[in-house]
């Protein structure tokens, strides 16, 4: 069962590598500008329990990213990710997998394509490098890739994000090799520098033995202490059982 907790870790951070505006897992199609740079520092608490066949399953998992982004032109930004992991199973009160480490780090670059009355379309290709250890289960052991297509309309003081990704899940673990992501998210500025966030989205299931695809709800804040340095809070629920129970977010992003 372990095998199969490690692999929720790996592929929760391919699934979602960055985040324009965490604790938010939908992207938008905003850039840092030509020259200019975002530095994020993301961090990430899972929780989960389960009876599978009569045995109780604790599973505990942690994540820091730091995610850097760089505007080449003021519409094209490069963005490279790289996380540290922890993960923690027992089975019956008994450890069968506790470990830590690199995992596997991923270079994106965000397009975007066009802009008109407040709407505008953004295309993310990315590629994942196999950094992590395979055999710990903190990285594949090869190379992936994925692609999300990213529609955001604004509508003041909120906007609407919407994204439909393809991961290619290259994999030694017997899961499923092609992947389909699908999410909306709303930000909301309630009081001048805060923002209210909400994300709801589902992902094709890597396990094809699993009965359901994992569905997850995010909701959290965003307070900008200045203009260029954010930070947020926020809570993502799973709404099927192939999800994570509980995971707590937290992060900052400064900009220069």
């Amino acid at each position: 069962m372990w095998k199969r907790f490690a692999g929720c870790l790996v592929c929760l951070f391919l699934a979602c590598p960055s985040w324009a505006a965490h604790p938010l897992i939908t992207d938008d199609t905003g850039t840092q500008g030509k020259g200019k740079f975002q530095l994020e520092i993301n961090g990430q608490y899972d929780r989960e329990k389960e009876n599978v066949a009569g045995v109780s399953v604790k599973a505990t998992g942690v994540e820091t990213a730091a995610t850097l982004s760089y505007g080449i032109v003021d519409n094209v930004d490069l963005v490279l990710s790289l996380p540290y992991l922890w993960g923690r199973e027992k089975e019956d009160g008994v450890v069968v997998y506790d470990e830590q480490g690199i995992g596997d780090a991923v270079l994106e670059a965000k397009m975007r394509l066009l802009e008109k009355d407040k709407f505008s379309l953004a295309l993310k290709p990315a590629i994942s490098f196999p950094t992590g250890d395979e055999d710990k289960g903190l990285g594949t052991g090869k190379i992936g890739g994925q692609v999300f297509l990213i529609a955001s309309q604004e509508v003041a003081p909120c906007a609407f994000h919407a994204n439909l990704g393809y991961i290619r899940n290259e994999n030694d673990a017997d899961e499923r090799e092609d992947i389909w992501h699908a999410s909306l998210a709303a930000t909301c500025e309630v009081v001048k520098d805060l923002k209210l966030v909400a994300n709801i989205g589902m992902e094709r299931n890597p396990d094809d033995e699993a009965d359901d695809d994992p569905v997850f709800f995010v909701g959290g804040i965003i307070y900008s202490i200045s203009e260029n340095f954010d930070v947020d809070l926020g809570v993502k629920v799973g709404l099927t059982d192939s999800e994570t129970d509980i995971s707590a977010l937290a992060g900052l992003a400064f900009r220069f």
